[in-house]
C-alpha cells in the first residue's frame, strides 16, 4: 500500500477530473435538479427509470422517505405506506426545500452518473490516505495534504448536497467548483512530492512569477464563469432550452466581464511561452498551457456565435480546470529549481 502512494494520488487527481466533466455534462444538459433530494434521487438508491415510478399511484407500496410528485408538488412518504384509492395527505409531507416538481429519466440519470463519479473517487481517496498515512514519520506533509484533500472531498460532498437544496443557488456552485480546484492543488502538491522531479529546466524569477498570475487568473475566470452559465441557465428557464439563441439575450455584467478577461489571460500566458523560449528555460509543460488557452478560447466563441453547439460547454469547463493545474504544477517546478 505505501508503494503504491504515486499510483493512488494519480488516480485521485485524475477522478478528481472526471467529476468535472460530468458536471459540466450535468450543466451543459440542465441536468443539476434531476434528482431533486441528496444522496438519494426521489428517495432511491437507485434512481427511478419512468414516471411512473414516482407519480402517485393507488393500491401501490411505498417505502419511507421515497418521493412522489402528486399536483405538481413533492411529497416524501413518512413512514412505509400502502396507499387506497384516495390521496392521504396524513402518509407525506411536503418536500420544502425547494419547489421542482418534474421528471425527465435523461437529467435523472445524467446527474446520478455525476454522483457515482464522486462516490468512485471517494473510494479512491480513501486507499489515499490510507497510503498516505504509513508515511506520517518520513514526511509529515505527504499525510497532512491528503488528510486535508480527502476532507475538502467531504465538504464538497455536502457542497453538493447544497447545491441540490438551494436549486443551484449561484454562489453555492462558484464556492463547490472552487473548492474543487483546491482540491487539485493540493494532489498536484502531493504528486509533485512523491514524484521522481529531475529538474531539466532553469529558474526565472519573472516567470515564476507570472505563473502565480496566470493561475490566479483562471481560478477567477472559472469562478466567474459559473456565474456566466447561471445567468445561461435562467435564460434556459424562461425561453426553453430548444431557443439556445435567446441563451445570451441582453447579457449582465459578468458575462462581459469574463469574455474580455481572456484578453488578459491570454496575454499573461503568451508571455510565460515567449519567455520560456527565448530563455531556453525548459518548461515543456507550457506548450500544453497554450494549447489549452487556444481550445478554450475557441470553445468560448463557438458557445457564443454558434448557439452552443453540444459538447462545447463540457471541454471548455474541463479545458479550464486542467489548465489551472497545469499552471499551479509549473509554479511548483519553478520553486523547486529555486530552493
Amino acid at each position: 500500500m505505501k508503494k503504491r502512494l504515486p499510483l493512488f494520488v494519480k488516480l485521485s487527481l485524475i477522478s478528481v477530473y472526471v467529476i468535472f466533466l460530468a458536471g459540466s455534462v450535468v450543466r451543459m444538459t440542465g441536468s443539476g435538479m434531476g434528482c431533486p433530494d441528496w444522496p438519494k434521487c426521489f428517495g432511491y438508491y437507485i434512481p427511478p427509470t419512468s414516471e411512473e415510478q414516482i407519480t402517485w399511484q393507488p393500491n401501490t407500496d411505498y417505502n419511507e422517505g421515497m418521493i412522489i410528485i402528486k399536483d405538481e408538488t413533492l411529497y416524501v412518504a413518512q413512514n412505509d405506506v400502502k396507499t387506497y384509492l384516495t390521496f392521504s395527505a396524513k402518509n407525506w409531507s411536503k418536500y420544502t426545500k425547494h419547489d421542482y416538481a418534474k421528471f425527465n429519466k435523461f437529467h435523472t440519470w445524467t446527474e446520478y452518473i455525476n454522483r457515482l463519479a464522486s462516490v468512485i473517487s471517494g473510494i479512491f481517496f480513501l486507499f489515499l490516505i490510507v497510503s498516505a498515512f504509513k508515511h506520517r514519520k518520513e514526511n509529515k506533509e505527504i499525510t497532512i495534504l491528503a488528510f486535508l484533500a480527502f476532507f475538502l472531498m467531504l465538504v464538497e460532498a455536502w457542497l453538493g448536497k447544497m447545491v441540490i437544496d438551494t436549486n443551484l443557488k449561484p454562489t453555492i456552485i462558484t464556492i463547490h467548483m472552487v473548492g474543487g480546484l483546491l482540491i487539485i492543488a493540493l494532489l498536484l502538491r502531493l504528486r509533485f512530492i512523491v514524484s521522481d522531479n529531475k529538474a531539466s529546466y532553469k529558474y526565472h524569477s519573472l516567470f515564476s512569477k507570472l505563473l502565480i498570475v496566470s493561475a490566479a487568473f483562471s481560478l477567477i475566470q472559472i469562478a466567474m464563469g459559473t456565474q456566466v452559465r447561471q445567468f445561461i441557465d435562467e435564460q434556459v428557464k424562461l425561453f426553453g432550452f430548444e431557443n439556445k439563441n435567446y441563451s445570451l439575450l441582453n447579457p449582465n455584467f459578468k458575462f462581459y466581464f469574463h469574455r474580455s478577461f481572456t484578453i488578459a489571460i491570454v496575454l499573461v500566458n503568451l508571455g510565460l511561452f515567449y519567455m520560456n523560449q527565448m530563455k531556453n528555460l525548459g518548461y515543456n509543460l507550457v506548450n500544453w498551457v497554450v494549447f489549452l488557452i487556444f481550445l478554450e478560447t475557441i470553445t468560448g466563441i463557438l458557445m457564443y456565435y454558434a448557439e452552443f453547439p453540444i459538447g462545447t460547454q463540457a471541454i471548455h469547463l474541463l479545458a479550464g480546470a486542467v489548465l489551472f493545474g497545469l499552471q499551479f504544477y509549473l509554479w511548483l517546478q519553478s520553486r523547486k529549481v529555486n530552493s
